[in-house]
């Protein structure tokens, strides 16, 4: 098993690395402070400033030859494992924008591999080669507000056939990305046959944003937060009619291409977050040099010291899990990674969250401001233990795993 920085991948991770420090760090905070700033007022428009740092950026991106590095086993794609990827994912984690500067970020990555996949010509001539351009935007449409969600199986948002045309009724919400003026795409999931076997209920289709019927309500707020200008949305349809064409894979299947998108995206999350719990790290260390307190640098009072050595040593051990699970996914597949996933699920948010809070406490009253990225950081970690399922629904995956080598019980 080897889970090392290869040959084929270091020289790329350095040209990453290079880019992310010298060219997309320096404008990041630059275009944060744009936000608002639109004549109109409207927090989800972006200025004219912010237009010009991405789309700058993206082309010096695609000069440098770094562009679609996630996509694996695909010709349109880099050519790169899952385990390769992992490392550039974890570089792109340490500053908000880079992943989209890459066109690497979610939920284009999940989406673009839906209709790679599992997508039929039409959906790709139509969708695929401008997500993969980064002409446009995507959402992935499948949380619901009136019930468990992180139960996929029971998801009631419905579509009903009709001739050679589906009717689509309902509300979802937390729909990330739907924000975004650039958002063209919506990939759902919707219950076309509630009396099926649990896993045969869903369909997904792929179907056009501005699709008559569909109207945003609001922004779901992140702890006050709008995350403008990409927004978590909540949608509702009322009679929007899309074509039998938008199937995905095929009446039924909704669940299967679900669990085939979720797997990667899982992973690249959780690169992203230890990524970040590196930066917040060297933000700790930094400032705990460079400040003194009773006549001692920060970093020599109280546990300081233990909390520095404990961050080190859990962000190396999440690592190593993290590119187990991309291991498992090159070398046996989404189905049988999933126990590894849904490890990596729980412990990289928990561990980058208490690794972030630790940077905050150190950087006193500061690290809960604007003046620093720990904040903003924090929200976001916290937030990825709901996104792509809750710790809990996790926790019972690793279990279920874990008790059927004891047990032919069905737990």
């Amino acid at each position: 098993m080897d889970l090392g920085i290869s040959d084929n991948v270091a020289k790329l991770l350095e040209k990453v690395r290079n880019m992310i420090e010298n060219e997309i760090a320096p404008l990041n905070e630059e275009y944060f402070a744009q936000i608002g700033k639109h004549p109109s007022g409207n927090r989800f428009l972006f200025t004219a400033r912010q237009l010009e740092i991405m789309d700058s950026l993206k082309q010096k991106a695609r000069d440098h030859d770094l562009w679609n590095l996630w996509l694996t086993d695909s010709d349109r794609g880099y050519g790169l494992s899952t385990v390769e990827y992992a490392y550039l994912a974890e570089e792109m984690g340490k500053v908000g924008i880079a992943a989209e500067v890459f066109n690497c970020s979610a939920p284009d990555t999940g989406n673009m591999e839906v209709l790679e996949r599992y997508g039929s010509q039409v959906h790709k001539d139509r969708w695929l080669d401008d997500l993969l351009d980064g002409k446009i935007r995507s959402a992935y449409v499948m949380t619901e507000p009136g019930l468990a969600s992180s139960d996929a199986a029971q998801l009631a948002f419905e579509a009903r056939r009709n001739g050679d045309e589906f009717v689509l009724n309902g509300e979802k919400w937390w729909i990330s990305g739907a924000g975004d003026p650039r958002c063209s795409l919506y990939i759902l999931m919707a219950n076309t046959d509630p009396d099926a076997a649990k896993h045969s209920r869903h369909t997904m289709f792929a179907l056009d944003s501005k699709t008559p019927g569909i109207e945003i309500l609001r922004p779901m707020q992140v702890f006050g937060n709008d995350d403008a200008p990409h927004g978590h949305m909540h949608l509702r349809f009322t009679d929007v009619r899309i074509p039998s064409e938008a199937v995905i894979l095929g009446e039924g299947r909704g669940f299967e291409v679900a669990q085939g998108r979720l797997g990667p995206g899982r992973i690249h999350h959780c690169m992203r977050a230890v990524g970040q719990a590196e930066k917040a790290l060297e933000m700790m260390c930094r400032r705990g040099l460079s400040r003194e307190a009773f006549g001692k640098p920060l970093t020599e009072l109280g546990a300081n010291y233990d909390i520095i050595a404990n961050a080190r040593m859990e962000i190396e051990m999440v690592r190593l899990l993290c590119l187990k699970a991309a291991y498992m996914m090159d070398t046996v597949g989404v189905r049988a990674a999933q126990p590894w996933i849904s490890k990596i699920k729980v412990v990289a948010p928990l561990m980058a969250g208490k690794v972030v809070d630790e940077a905050m406490q150190i950087h006193g009253a500061g690290g809960i401001s604007q003046d620093f990225d720990l904040a903003h950081m924090w929200t976001h970690i916290r937030t990825l233990r709901f996104a792509d399922g809750p710790d809990a629904v996790h926790r019972r995956q690793v279990a279920r795993a874990e008790l059927k080598k004891y047990t032919n019980a069905q737990t």
